[in-house]
This record gives structure tokens, C-alpha cells and sequence, in this order.
């Protein structure tokens, strides 16, 4: 598995648009990275967006040997992994991302699929 050590400012912030955009709901992606920076976004076709939830039909998605995990946003503001989060962690990728209302670069944490929260360094 790929060692991710930062985000582009880009594209968390692009992260956190998307994040106020759906609130109430929740907002999912796939994380790309590119020399151990997260860098794209991948919208999953068919994911379904609630207010507690966002399912992702991860069976949908092709290859990709750049994709390096999930983010999601948590509407409550809480940017802790739920029970739920953490069965996705441990399936699929290496580095998730939870984003909590308001949506701002303090309210969000990266997560190994362990469930262990890991520093993520925000590089331009």
C-alpha cells in the first residue's frame, strides 16, 4: 500500500466546497494520490447520500493503483469515525478522511484503515 503523507491545498479544499454543497448529506469520494500527495477526486457513480450515511458502489470503480482511499463528510460536525466507518477503513484503501460541519481546514482528520488517526501535511 502507498505511503500518503500530505493533501494539496486544492483539493481539500475542493473536499470541503463539495462538503457544504451537499450538507445536509454527506459527501463521498475516492482519494488519488500522486508521489504520496492526495491530489483528485474520484465521484463514484451510484453513491447514495443521506444524512447520516453515504454508500459508496465501490464495485463500480475500475483499477486504479493511484486510489489510496475514501472521504467522506460528517454533517454533525463530529469528524470521528463511526462503527460503520471503520468496517469501510479496514475493506478498502490505506487513508480516510472525515470531514466535519462547517466545513473549514480545522475540521477535518485523516485515518489509517486501522482507525488510527495519522497527521496529514496540507501542501500547496
Amino acid at each position: 500500500m502507498k505511503r500518503v503523507v500530505a493533501i494539496a491545498r486544492k483539493t481539500l479544499r475542493m473536499i470541503l466546497e463539495a462538503s457544504r454543497d451537499m450538507y445536509p448529506r454527506e459527501f463521498g469520494a475516492v482519494l488519488r494520490a500522486d508521489q504520496g500527495t492526495i491530489d483528485e477526486l474520484i465521484l463514484v457513480p451510484g453513491t447514495i447520500s443521506g444524512k447520516r450515511h453515504a454508500l459508496f458502489q465501490l464495485h463500480t470503480l475500475p483499477t486504479d493503483f493511484a486510489v489510496v482511499g475514501t472521504v467522506h463528510s460528517h454533517p454533525s460536525g463530529v469528524f470521528e469515525p463511526s462503527d460503520e466507518d471503520l468496517a469501510l477503513f479496514s475493506k478498502f484503501g490505506g487513508i480516510h478522511l472525515i470531514v466535519g460541519y462547517p466545513y473549514n481546514e480545522d475540521t477535518w482528520a485523516a485515518w489509517t484503515n486501522k482507525g488510527v488517526r495519522t497527521p496529514l501535511k496540507v501542501v500547496p
